[in-house]
């Protein structure tokens, strides 16, 4: 028996055959003229987006439109003038047209990699993605086989397209060499609830080798080969685990009450209005984030009005009179677009972003949106929350312009609803102002997420700071408990969103601080209403 360790990703546990991935290796052919390369690398171009298109809708189809927007972007790049012209010059200077590609694309990934922002940094595996994509074309190779039944995937790292067309019936889970919490394989590991390793240990000819591989999602090992006693320990932890997630069922349809008499709003994050399907099938009580920005990326111009009306329309009438709390623009950080022109910042966590580029942008981006959520806000029961706030003038302004939003619809005879406005506290400065913010909002969102990245100055996205990244510091607990008390104080609501909201350890903590929402992934609300309805708070 052999094992090892990486860094889980998503609980549970797999037992099964092992697959390791590994690229069909490209094969170059004879060099022409830099005239012939050139026709060459066109020509895998055009192959490469009706690829990319086919991907996009089977993904859109199969895993929403948050993971299609992935392949939107790859799509994107193969019209990038940096990269077009790197290609050519490669091409002119000798190179054959699979080298070019692949060459230029893994310059400008290393460029990307290079860069403080985690965005950035995270669109490098984009572009060696799509840039392989070209090169395999070229050469006549497909780069993607695997056998037919259930198995564990084994990599050394998986390409953000390459995670999207897998079979997403048959992977029991997934062990990588590379990745992170965040990486694409991780996202996809929690779409499909399935136990899974990044950043392991495990050599890929070991795992080839084995009869059996086994993950505990639990507590982050890999097992090849196991004995008798840890095969038969697995298989108990297993049928355990299997048996709680049945027993789960059993909340479905339940108030979310705790025994003292507290109920609690447990709600769903969603990045597309198709996620709201599986938002009602998690039995989530409404939706506490819709990320906004994900209706803007993939695309080369800004969503009309009428594109975001009917966005925020869909996922209305699919909640019904189900709270909808739509985050609006936050736009910038790790989350950027071209064609809003946004000039490169050095340091763009602390730039123009979220609610500040809609504060400067009124005009094209912050009306159209607000008019498209009280176009639709007599679909449901929609709420307004704006992002990265820090200051009690720019909630003031925004909830200024919001009511000469309303005023302006009604005198053009569009019918609205009276939509309650939030603050997502993000930013220490918003945390240590909650008091004075809970006067004039309608309730608070806590972005634990950021708020810990801020309050702790650590990147979340980077790796190497693992330890460092702490959610539970007694900082952030402090702040937490102090938005909680300002929220009470005033009358207001308060949740808790980011990956905390699910986090079985706080479920508790939170109810005594005095949250009443959590919201979380869509599969996390049934064990998370189980904690609440077992709490003594």
């Amino acid at each position: 028996m052999k094992q090892g360790s990486g860094l889980p990703v998503f609980s549970g546990v797999a037992i099964g055959k092992a697959v390791v991935y590994q690229k069909t290796q490209r094969r170059d052919a004879a060099v022409g003229t830099p005239a012939e390369e050139q026709a060459k690398f066109d020509a895998a171009c055009v192959e490469a987006k009706a690829q990319l298109n086919t991907l996009f809708e089977k993904a859109k189809a199969d895993l929403g439109e948050e993971h299609a927007a992935i392949v939107e972007v790859q799509m994107l790049m193969l019209d990038d003038l940096d990269y077009l012209e790197g290609v050519a010059a490669e091409i002119s200077a000798g190179s054959s047209a699979s080298e070019a590609a692949a060459g230029t694309g893994e310059m400008m990934a290393q460029m990307f990699a290079s860069l403080d922002d985690a965005y950035m940094q995270a669109r490098s595996a984009d572009i060696r993605d799509v840039s392989q994509r070209v090169a395999d074309i070229i050469c006549g190779g497909s780069g993607f086989h695997l056998p037919d039944g259930n198995f564990l995937l084994v990599a050394e790292d998986l390409a953000p397209s390459e995670t999207i067309q897998l079979p997403r019936d048959r992977i029991l889970a997934f062990i990588t060499q590379q990745g992170s919490s965040s990486s694409h394989t991780a996202i996809l590991a929690r779409t499909l609830n399935i136990p899974s390793l990044v950043q392991s240990d495990i050599f890929l000819s070991d795992a080839a080798d084995c009869e059996i591989l086994a993950v505990d999602g639990f507590t982050g090992q890999w097992y090849m080969d196991p004995d008798a006693e840890t095969l038969a320990m697995l298989q108990k932890k297993q049928a355990e685990a299997a048996a709680d997630r049945a027993s789960l069922e059993a909340y479905r349809g339940k108030k979310s009450i705790t025994k003292t008499g507290k109920q609690i709003l447990l709600c769903a994050n969603i990045g597309s209005p198709e996620d709201a399907e599986s938002a009602v099938a998690g039995d989530a009580e409404g939706i506490g984030l819709m990320r906004s920005e994900f209706l803007y990326l993939g695309r080369d111009t800004l969503p009309t009005e009428d594109e975001l009306f009917e966005a925020y329309k869909k996922v209305a009438q699919t909640m019904g009179d189900r709270p909808v709390v739509i985050r609006t623009l936050d736009i910038g950080a790790d989350k950027q677009v071209d064609y809003m022109g946004l000039e490169q910042e050095e340091n763009p966590a602390l730039g123009l972003r979220g609610l500040r580029i809609c504060l400067t942008r009124k005009d094209d981006i912050f009306r159209p949106q607000l008019r498209a959520i009280y176009r639709a806000s007599t679909y449901g029961n929609l709420h307004i929350m704006f992002p990265m706030v820090a200051s009690v003038w720019e909630l003031q302004e925004s909830k200024a312009l919001c009511a000469e939003i309303r005023t302006e619809l009604e005198s053009e005879g569009i019918p609205t609803k009276e939509v309650p406005i939030g603050v997502m506290v993000e930013t220490p400065a918003a945390a240590v102002m909650a008091g004075e913010l809970a006067k004039e909002a309608a309730f608070f969102s806590v972005g634990t997420n950021d708020l810990t990245q801020y309050t702790l100055a650590v990147d979340r996205q980077n790796a190497k700071l693992g330890r460092f990244y702490d959610p539970h510091h007694p900082a952030i607990m402090a702040l937490l408990a102090h938005i909680a008390k300002s929220a009470q104080d005033n009358g207001i609501w308060a949740g808790i969103c980011g990956e905390l909201g699910a986090d079985p350890e706080l479920t508790e903590t939170f109810i005594k601080m005095g949250f009443t929402e959590l919201s979380m992934a869509p599969g996390r609300v049934l064990e998370t209403r189980k904690l609440v309805c077992e709490s003594e708070e």
